[in-house]
Formats: C-alpha cells, structure tokens, sequence
C-alpha cells in the first residue's frame, strides 16, 4: 500500500483560484441577464427611465437599449466558457466587462443607482479574472495533477 501525499499549499491555492473563476462566471451570467433585462426594458418603452436635460452624453434610450442587450447577451454567452476556464472566455470577460462599465458610466444620468452597482460588479468581475494565474485551471478535485 502507497500513501500519496499532496501539498496543501497547492491544492487550496487552485481551489481559491477554481472558486474566483466561478464567481466571475456567476456574476457575468447576473451581469448578462440583468443588461438584457435593462435592454429589453429601454427599448420597449423609454418612459422606464428618467431623461436629464443638457447632458454631455445624449443618447435615445433605444440606442442605449440595444447597447446594453448586445453586452448582456455576449457576457452570457462568455459566461459559459468561463465555468470550462477557456483563455478565450476569460479575456472576453475582461472586455465585455470592460464595455459594460464604460456604457454604465456613460447612461449614469438615466438610471444612477443601478448604473454605480453595475460598475462595482463588473469591477468585481475584471477583478476575478485577472488574479487567475493560467495555470490554475479548473481541475476536477479527483484528477492527479497534471492531468
């Protein structure tokens, strides 16, 4: 009989960085569903949100509507390969997250409170991304490393 013995440095380590991953794939699809949600509802009725006159960012409402449906569906879809670790998910992530505070920001004169929680979530988001190393991928918890 062998024993085998891990590192535990190791193995919490790549179980902090598996739980940010998952975290920042959580909050993308919220983040997703929520813009797609805000989307639909400036796009079908622009009375939802108030208008402030004079305001150096003016857009219709339907345009930032279909601003916020757009980043909503592609953080879902981006969403899903980020519960796989893809690469490709991760830096998509980053910049839909990206675009999602930059368009919060610029309809702050529209709907203030939510735009400001949308900002910190999706900073939550950029942050979750980023402080995992490559190599800390998801592995499921009974595969021997290096697999």
């Amino acid at each position: 009989m062998t024993a085998t013995h891990r590192g535990s440095s190791g193995t919490s380590l790549r179980e902090w960085a598996t739980g940010v991953t998952v975290f920042a794939a959580i909050m993308l699809v919220l983040a997703g569903v929520i813009d797609i949600m805000r989307g639909i509802a400036e796009i079908a009725d622009d009375d939802v949100f108030v208008t402030t006159r004079n305001y150096v960012f003016a857009f219709d409402l339907t345009a930032w509507g279909w601003i916020h449906l757009a980043l909503g569906v592609l953080a879902f879809v981006v969403s899903f390969g980020l519960f796989v670790a893809a690469t490709w998910a991760r830096v998509a992530g980053v910049c839909i997250a990206a675009l999602v505070i930059i368009a919060n920001f610029l309809s702050l004169p529209y709907y203030p409170v939510w735009s400001i929680v949308m900002i910190a979530v999706s900073g939550f988001i950029v942050w979750a991304l980023c402080v995992m190393k490559k190599d800390d991928a998801l592995v499921p918890s009974g595969s021997p490393p290096g697999t």
